[in-house]
């Protein structure tokens, strides 16, 4: 796997801490800094997602399969799934995270709350290297509402 990013640069009225992702897969994925009113040198233009807010959702996105293919491979009819992420990161830097809710909503027609409960801690413990790896500076909490479709 692979990517490249290249600062976009401070020009004219864009972002001094913009940067484009281009991705293995030949995606494009753009990411920006917070503004820096004291230090506008130093901040973006809140133009796209900060890098820290790409590697939550990453991760998010990463779980979510997981959750959706080990139901789907179950025969589980399976509807909807999203994935509510909050997070707390460390006060001095490096900022790591230090701790991450993820709250599942899970959709479907007779899906078993165990069955759904089983996907996700699946996809935790042996799937997700997303949450894998940030399991070694955050502790990972879970929860889930299933909804009957």
């Amino acid at each position: 796997m692979e990517c490249t990013v290249t600062w976009t640069g401070a020009t004219g009225t864009r972002s001094a801490m913009g940067f484009v992702a281009e991705t293995g897969s030949g995606h494009i994925l753009t990411m920006d800094g917070a503004p820096d009113a004291a230090r506008p040198e130093n901040g973006g233009a809140n133009l796209a997602p900060r890098p820290m807010e790409t590697v939550l959702a990453g991760t998010g996105g990463c779980t979510a399969y997981d959750v959706v293919l080990i139901l789907r491979r179950g025969r589980h009819d399976v509807r909807g799934c999203s994935v509510k992420l909050t997070s707390e990161r460390a006060e001095a830097d490096p900022k790591v995270f230090t701790r991450i809710h993820m709250q599942f909503t899970v959709t479907g027609k007779g899906i078993p709350a165990a069955a759904v409960e089983r996907a996700i801690a699946m996809s935790h413990e042996k799937y997700c290297s997303a949450s894998i790896m940030l399991g070694k500076t955050a502790e990972i909490t879970t929860g889930f509402e299933l909804i009957e479709a």
